[in-house]
């Protein structure tokens, strides 16, 4: 047996060590990733599916285990083996996560074409699609021959929301483990011990992340986020008539689209510098015109990466609200569950005043229908203005 790999499942997540430490209330999922590290052919599998709700540490999850796999103390979080793995410089290790809306087959065949070579300097080949729920059907056709007939040493680990994201025959040959989404108190701790968070804004931000260990380190380390979640939730207050609706809907969705591009530009502007240098713009003997397809793949490849991230703003709109009016529902039942916005009792206590437990649960209803609508490409200006309209109406 390899030393160092802990076998039973840690009480709490300050006993998880090495790549297994940033798994925040994950002590189940790490044990049984722990024992196929270990070995044995009841343990280990050929291909994984890793799910769990956003948050959750699917991504970790899965380059720990890369890792750990590489590593010969199974996870020691601290050789070169565990190092570059992590980073996504290990030889044997592809990481992939896309930032477009989609993983099409072009990138799914190269992925297969690696998984058919024997490690270089690892122990196997692994391949990590941190997007799994992205990849397009012909992509799955690619996929699911080589996870059918794998080479010796290869392992593959998707990841998705849930196992329903992923096509039925894919995930059928795959072993699942679902993740979990941690508590309150255990994604506070990691804000304390790890990013060194004072305790009264690590509680503020796991408690308003819902559990999503990167939205609350975002909320912890970046005012601009908290102020942009503060702006959200005082929508509840705007929608005075057709009007406000629409105004808050234009608002909403603008300042998702700044947001989108305050993330986007550098990276954009660097992306078509680099690609001028290859095709050597500027230079002598540079024919511009012959590369003007690969210009057009690439601003069509930045402007579908611009669409989904103004699209995961939105949606981390929708989630705010959405918890603002469960507090309001919360309150209405008198349920007595903990708030997930201790600090707008007040104005959450007029709403459940003002209105009938009924009508927020059409509002919730209108918010889930508003994030299904921009999941079928609605336009998301449409979709904000009839939600925020369906709000106002209850």
């Amino acid at each position: 047996m390899t030393s160092g790999i802990q076998l039973s499942g840690p009480t709490s997540s300050s006993a998880l060590t090495g790549v297994w430490s940033d798994l925040v209330g994950q002590a189940g999922p790490v044990a049984t990733l722990q024992r196929a590290v270990a070995g044995g052919s009841h343990a280990m599998s050929h291909a994984w599916l890793i799910t769990g709700p956003p948050g959750s540490g699917r991504s970790n999850a899965a380059r720990a285990f890369a890792a750990a796999l590489q590593c010969p103390d199974g996870g020691c979080g601290h050789c070169q083996q565990c190092r570059t793995a992590l980073s996504g410089a290990h030889p044997d290790v592809t990481l992939v996560r896309t930032e477009q809306l989609s993983i099409g087959v072009d990138e799914v065949r190269e992925l297969v074409r690696r998984a058919a070579m024997s490690p270089t300097l690892g122990r196997r080949q692994v391949l990590v699609i941190e997007d799994a729920d992205r990849v397009t059907e012909r992509g799955a056709d690619a996929l699911l021959k080589s996870i059918e007939e794998p080479a010796a040493k290869t392992v593959w680990i998707l990841c998705a929301p849930t196992s329903d994201d992923v096509v039925v025959t894919i995930r059928s040959r795959c072993r699942t483990l679902q993740l979990h989404t941690p508590t309150v108190a255990a994604v506070a701790g990691l804000l304390q011990q790890r990013d060194g968070i004072e305790p009264t804004l690590a509680d503020y931000a796991a408690r308003a992340s819902q559990g999503h260990i990167g939205r609350a380190r975002a909320l912890a380390r970046n005012p601009e986020a908290r102020a942009r979640r503060e702006q959200v939730l005082s929508i509840s207050d705007r929608l005075n008539g057709l009007g406000g609706c629409l105004e808050a809907a234009a608002d909403l969705v603008k300042a998702c689209s700044d947001e989108a591009e305050q993330l986007t530009g550098q990276l954009d502007a660097r992306e078509r510098a680099e690609l001028e240098e290859a095709l050597g713009f500027g230079t002598k003997g540079a024919k511009p015109r012959q590369t003007a397809a690969a210009m057009k793949d690439l601003a069509d490849q930045q402007k579908a990466r611009a669409k989904r991230l103004q699209r995961d703003a939105i949606d981390r709109a929708l989630t705010e609200l959405t918890a603002f009016y469960r507090d309001v529902l919360s309150v209405q039942t008198g349920s007595g569950a903990e708030l997930v916005n201790p600090e707008l009792a007040a104005r959450i206590g007029d709403h459940a005043r003002r209105t009938a437990p009924e009508s927020t649960l059409r509002r919730i209803d209108a918010l889930l229908g508003c994030r299904e609508a921009l999941e079928n490409n609605v336009a998301p200006l449409l979709a904000v203005e009839a939600t925020l309209i369906g709000l106002e109406e209850g």
